[in-house]
């Protein structure tokens, strides 16, 4: 997958979160774990993109650990939404999560094994 494709990718997921959050309940615990959701979601669209646009392979890095643990976060607010019966998380949203978190998670440890070479 190249990077404009997981750019894409990264940016059709968040798209996905926002709609869900817009079907969220209007309850105080469903807003506030919704906007933590929308929060993460994004910022791993715009933190990719500016990985994408880095001028050293440490600043690469580090951009992309970043996205990393907003990957993570986003996952967790999703089965916390899910868990508590706050609202139904479709498993294909919790999939996506888990596949962008995964390949977030090979692209920082790949660029750190080229990085100790």
């Amino acid at each position: 997958m190249t990077a404009q494709e997981l750019q894409h990718r990264t940016k059709k997921f968040s798209l996905q979160i926002i709609q869900f959050f817009q079907a969220l309940p209007k309850s105080p615990d469903a807003q506030i774990l919704g906007k933590q959701l929308l929060r993460s979601a994004t910022s791993v669209t715009a933190n990719y993109r500016a990985a994408c646009r880095s001028r050293s392979k440490a600043e690469f890095i580090a951009k992309l650990s970043i996205v990393v643990e907003e990957a993570d976060e986003t996952l967790l607010w999703l089965e916390l939404i899910g868990e508590s019966e706050i609202s139904k998380v479709d498993e294909t949203l919790l999939k996506e999560a888990k596949e962008i978190l995964f390949i977030m998670s090979a692209s920082r440890k790949s660029a750190k094994g080229r990085d100790n070479q």
